[in-house]
């Protein structure tokens, strides 16, 4: 036979000898590609002036959201605290459709104080604006992309495209289609927007495996529910975290809504970057060992089948998380705006019940459950500013 001959027919027996391996935490993707951007990403410029370090287009990051048993998973990262109570408070926002801020701060949640601010919302132009209306932002775009905006008191009822409402009705009755899309981005609403939209656009894709089981209700296949994210601008030191838990907790709604199992949450990134101040920090939490990302159970008022509007923060409950201390990241200021420099600027804290914006829920816990609940007339601590979005 010659040298350049290759016998397909043959087959070679060769020992096992491979180690086995566990397979590794789910989190390790997300450390992987911050210590990839530490080392080889590319210095750029910003428009909040503090620079970042920058790679475009990495690897998708895959994110399991059940068990073979039947358990749901939440994937919070656990080498640092990410803040449920601030994800669910602002993901529940979206769904109604808000774009007023004082919604959230009135619940003790001012992640978009700084994009609300009378100085962030002139120094954009939208001086006619009042404070805190952040114009046509993520919730008006999945409930009434395409109706005109006029500001964030109107009633908007019938007016333009319902995505959220048409996604829910396809899962339920047209799994199949390969057009359940959700799209934040409307490119003749961005002038009017605060801030154009980060996490953009998702897709639902319902699966149905050989082992897909039967529904008891009408003896139909069960499918499983798959997220695919884009998000074009990603500050993988402060938002990705949240985004992360955010679409997870979207994809277990939508779920128990069309009566699906949750599947998986795949996330495709376009610019992923750390800002420079925040490079001391990561560095700490890539050498971080992760944990076992918590549970999900849903409240018994939440069965399946039911619709996606009316959640509240009581119908989640999360076990098992066991984070490391949150590691304090500076937020810069806005480079176009005049911003206090003692304006609020990190997103974690450490694990001080007086810090932790988990403590603005009334919380009980029972070893490492928590359960949220909220009373907006208790004086709570505030949810540090989330303010530097791009």
């Amino acid at each position: 036979m010659s040298p350049s001959a290759v016998n397909t027919d043959a087959t070679v027996d060769l020992p096992d000898t491979q180690p086995k391996t566990e397979q590794a935490h789910e989190e390790q993707q997300y450390l992987s590609l911050i210590r990839l951007l530490l080392t080889t990403g590319e210095h750029r410029p910003d428009r909040t002036g503090t620079g970042t370090k920058s790679l475009p287009f990495p690897p998708q990051h895959k994110y399991t959201l059940s068990r073979p048993d039947g358990s749901l998973l939440l994937p919070l990262l656990t080498t640092k605290r990410v803040f449920l109570r601030a994800v669910i408070a602002e993901l529940l926002w979206f769904i109604t459709g808000d774009t007023n801020a004082a919604t959230l701060q009135n619940q003790n949640v001012r992640i978009w104080d700084g994009n609300a601010s009378r100085q962030y919302l002139d120094s954009v132009g939208l001086t006619h604006r009042e404070e805190g209306d952040l114009g046509p932002v993520y919730g008006f775009q999945w409930r009434h992309f395409g109706a005109p905006y006029t500001d964030c008191h109107a009633d908007y009822s019938g007016q333009g495209v319902d995505q959220l409402a048409e996604v829910l009705r396809k899962l339920r009755h047209t799994p199949y289609d390969r057009r359940i899309i959700l799209s934040a981005w409307n490119p003749a609403d961005l002038p009017h927007m605060a801030l154009p939209p980060c996490h953009m656009f998702a897709q639902f894709y319902v699966a149905f495996p050989p082992t897909s089981p039967t529904r008891d209700s009408d003896g139909s296949k069960k499918g499983t529910l798959h997220t695919l994210l884009y998000q074009r601008s990603c500050d993988m030191g402060l938002g990705v975290p949240f985004n992360i838990a955010s679409y997870a907790l979207l994809t277990h709604m939508l779920a128990r809504c069309a009566n699906l199992i949750p599947g998986t949450l795949t996330h495709t990134m376009g610019d992923a970057h750390v800002y420079l101040d925040h490079e001391e920090a990561l560095r700490v939490q890539v050498e971080r060992e992760p944990r076992e990302f918590p549970t999900l159970e849903i409240g018994s008022g939440r069965e399946a089948g039911c619709e996606i509007d009316g959640w509240r923060v009581e119908d989640f409950v999360v076990k098992g998380y066991e984070p490391w201390k949150g590691l304090a990241m500076k937020m810069s200021r806005i480079s176009n705006c005049s911003v206090p420099a003692n304006y609020p600027a990190a997103l974690e804290h450490g694990n001080d019940a007086r810090q932790d914006p988990v403590s603005t829920a009334q919380i009980e816990k029972s070893r490492s459950t928590v359960r949220l609940t909220h009373d907006p007339s208790k004086h709570d601590p505030v949810i540090p500013t989330r303010s530097r979005k791009t």
